[in-house]
């Protein structure tokens, strides 16, 4: 197991120059022709509601709402399906009344971002979540599968769940044969980040009298793999 600590990185000092006296304001940048600086036009959740209910975005079309950006999914491919089928069979085994399991269907973080987790635990709702999809308080972990997606995933998917304040987000990293187990969430996404192999256990921060084996999460090895660990994970 490797863990190592996420740092932001430090904003570049300035040194505050002399009062000046006041002067009359600067011209409107706009007014006088003088270049500006695109921005982009961030969709709510709201906004991202009505155009799949006005047909801009089909019912077929695999999108997800980050940061105000719509995000193309690429087709989920027979390895991610069957990694996310596999690791959800643990949950469903170990479930009680401490948790509700939710796979690839809406996490509400703020107004706006709305992505689709492959896995969400959850506290119980009287509602079933019938009446509204689950916020950053009724999840105790959210799981990703990343294959084709992993750099976006674990490096700035995952980070808009630490934004939110989920306590604790795995990415099952497929291409690297390990688990990548990010907690400590704060203003700038998760501030530790701990690598996990296999023959290593988790220990999930919400629910702590759950223990998971990283081999139980990840897809069985080929016959014909070796036994080499891994260490190019993360």
């Amino acid at each position: 197991m490797t863990t190592t600590q996420i740092k932001p990185t430090p904003e570049a000092t300035t040194q505050t120059p002399a009062a000046v006296p006041a002067l009359s304001p600067p011209p409107d940048p706009a007014a006088i022709g003088l270049a500006q600086t695109p921005e982009p036009r961030k969709f709510t959740v709201a906004e991202y509601y009505r155009m799949a209910e006005g047909g801009i975005l089909g019912p077929e079309e695999r999108v997800q709402l980050i940061e105000g950006e719509i995000i193309v999914m690429p087709p989920i491919g027979p390895l991610h399906a069957g990694s996310l089928d596999g690791s959800t069979s643990i949950f469903y085994r170990a479930q009680d009344d401490r948790f509700y399991i939710r796979t690839q269907n809406p996490l509400r973080l703020d107004n706006y971002s709305e992505p689709e987790p492959d896995v969400i635990l959850m506290q119980f709702r009287a509602d079933n979540y019938l009446t509204a999809h689950p916020t950053p308080v009724d999840a105790f972990l959210v799981i990703e599968v990343a294959d084709s997606t992993l750099e976006y995933d674990r490096n700035h998917k995952v980070h808009i769940y630490g934004r939110a304040g989920i306590v604790q987000t795995l990415v099952l990293n497929l291409p690297e044969d390990c688990i990548e187990n990010f907690t400590e969430p704060g203003p700038q996404g998760y501030g530790r980040h701990t690598l996990h192999r296999r023959g290593d256990k988790i220990r999930l921060i919400a629910l702590p009298d759950l223990e998971l084996a990283v081999e139980d999460l990840l897809p069985p090895l080929p016959a014909a793999a070796t036994e080499e660990s891994g260490d190019d994970c993360g």
